[in-house]
């Protein structure tokens, strides 16, 4: 679809690459900017057989060009690779021991061996099902690791992104995730990691201090690109994963100083922040982000739209409806209820989507409810 006309409105001929930044930017937009994450629905639709027949001849931009929608994201299922690079110095010797549904891998360091399990499913995904820390004991050889890792920018894989979005959105990605954040969904189990912060809490910080530095080059090359334009803090935060102590002692702090670097240098900056987070809605407001992604609502999530209205203050919200509305447990008249609800209540500051994505398992009628709303949103009828 390349220049995304907006029919039926002042801004006809706009792109949703333009629209995407002037909702960052505060300016108007012709209409609202719909842009949910359906990659996966369609990765899964092709893996098990079950693309429905209209859909067969389409590739991925083909589909969001069809429902006539807008892209978030440029190496999310889309065969981008990923401007974030990670190598590892020479010195760090990485085995592994592959079978068609099992991988074992191990880090070697000089304190010991970092080993990790991971399985494929069912659906023909990756998953940790065994994590390299196990102990604080393990924490010195993490160290030893993230002392030893190269993170990079990679301007050519940024702008083959960009390429492969064209003026269907802002090409974004995520930086990689805070420190302790990495260390609870990344290198260790939550339950390993909350004894170890009672434990050794010295270990624990030495380590996200580590992390932290380890993320200094990317963090300075993305400012200095002069491409980036919006970028992603991929936490996947809910309230489950911390208290309200590590969160103002661990995770604040971090996205000040990042999130500051990249504002400094012109970029925006939003949050995934998704599952329950009723009791995290006082702090919404003081995120030093300009948008936060996926907040979800009642009935999947626990908070009530009216109440993160209430603290989101003037930040942008990505996303917004329900995933579970694209069920057919959910009627159409339901559905755009929720999205003319979220549209009154946060535009202009929103950039409209599912919170977080098509459920991969919906049929025909998901991704139909998908071009409800896209139609909606351009000729306010559906």
């Amino acid at each position: 679809m390349g220049n995304v006309s907006c029919p039926d409105s002042p801004g006809h001929g706009i792109s949703y690459r333009e629209m995407n930044l002037r909702v960052f930017k505060r300016q108007p937009i012709p209409h609202v900017l719909f842009q949910p994450r359906i990659e996966p629905w369609y990765d899964w639709h092709h893996t098990v057989g079950q693309m429905p027949e209209r859909y067969r001849h389409l590739d991925l931009r083909g589909l969001f060009d069809d429902l006539g929608v807008s892209m978030r994201y440029l190496h999310y299922y889309t065969g981008m690779p990923d401007p974030v690079i990670l190598r590892y110095d020479s010195e760090v010797h990485i085995h592994e021991q592959r079978s068609a549904e099992h991988i074992v891998r191990a880090y070697e360091t000089p304190f010991g061996e970092l080993v990790e399990e991971l399985r494929l499913t069912v659906d023909k995904t990756w998953r940790e099902v065994d994590f390299p820390v196990r102990n604080p004991g393990d924490l010195r050889s993490l160290r030893w690791l993230y002392e030893h890792a190269r993170y990079a920018f990679s301007i050519e894989n940024y702008q083959q992104g960009s390429d492969f979005v064209g003026e269907r959105g802002i090409p974004q990605f995520w930086v990689p995730k805070s420190p302790y954040q990495a260390l609870a969904q990344i290198w260790m189990k939550l339950p390993n990691l909350i004894y170890a912060l009672a434990d050794e809490p010295e270990e624990v910080e030495a380590t996200m201090r580590a992390i932290d530095d380890a993320y200094d080059p990317l963090y300075e090359q993305i400012a200095a690109s002069e491409r980036v334009q919006i970028i992603n803090f991929g936490e996947n935060i809910h309230d489950h994963l911390l208290s309200p102590a590590y969160w103002q002692r661990y995770l604040l702090p971090f996205w000040r100083k990042r999130a500051g670097q990249l504002h400094a240098a012109g970029i925006f900056s939003h949050m995934h922040l998704d599952g329950y987070f009723h009791s995290l809605l006082p702090t919404l407001k003081d995120l030093p982000f300009d948008g936060i992604e996926a907040l979800t609502p009642v009935p999947q999530g626990d908070v009530e739209l009216e109440e993160i209205k209430v603290h989101i203050g003037d930040k942008i919200l990505l996303d917004g409806i329900p995933a579970v509305c694209f069920l057919p447990s959910f009627s159409r008249e339901e559905l755009m209820a929720t999205t003319e609800k979220v549209v009154e209540l946060f535009a202009p500051n929103l950039v409209l989507g599912i919170s977080d994505e098509l459920p991969e398992g919906a049929d025909a009628e998901g991704i139909e409810r998908v071009r409800l709303v896209a139609n909606w949103c351009r000729t306010g009828k559906w």
